[in-house]
């Protein structure tokens, strides 16, 4: 079993001070901040050359997280997390407590609640959800492994976490929309 304690400390002093972090999901390598600082937030826009209308998800510890984060659940929610074979990031209506700039310009969010044993416990320590975003300048391809990445994000980064990405061939995650009448739209498979 990996000891995890060291790299969330470091991880977490990043968070705090705004820093930006490079680090292993769920999915694939995710660059990330706390989800609760417009500051690390716009910084994270301007590492990915990104717009900031488009969007960037969070990666919450479990349920209980999940529900201080998203005004109403709809039902259906838990049941597609609940059966999903793969990390799947659902997409809320009227996200709370988190930067503005995170938050879609519809007002909604996409937040996944993690798997992977590392980010679990970094996120339940930290006690605030984390941004999660493919670690690649925007419009380039996801790197599919740490040697994919390149080295402006790798420069550009507060703190690279230590630690193996455990999945070899992980992919980003499933996205799918439950809209206010819990229609459910899948984005991306």
């Amino acid at each position: 079993m990996i000891d995890y304690r060291e790299e969330i400390e470091e991880t977490i002093a990043t968070l705090k001070r705004g820093g930006i972090i490079l680090y292993p999901t769920d999915t694939v390598w995710g660059l990330g901040c706390d989800a609760t600082n417009p500051g690390a937030i716009d910084k994270l826009y301007r590492l990915k050359n990104r717009v900031e209308s488009k969007s960037m998800i969070c990666l919450v510890s479990d349920f209980k997280m999940l529900q201080q984060y998203v005004e109403e659940i709809p039902e259906v929610a838990y049941d597609i997390l609940k059966y999903a074979k793969k990390a799947t990031t659902i997409i809320y209506d009227r996200p709370l407590r988190v930067a503005e700039n995170i938050i879609s310009e519809d007002n909604t969010l996409g937040i996944r609640v993690v798997r992977d044993p590392f980010c679990g416990k970094l996120i339940k320590k930290y006690k605030r959800p984390i941004v999660s975003t493919s670690a690649n300048i925007s419009g380039k391809a996801t790197p599919m492994n740490f040697e994919e990445i390149s080295s402006a994000i790798l420069e550009g980064v507060d703190y690279v976490v230590n630690l193996p990405l455990p999945n070899k061939k992980a992919k980003p995650s499933s996205i799918i929309k439950i809209g206010g009448d819990s229609v459910v739209k899948i984005i991306r498979k």
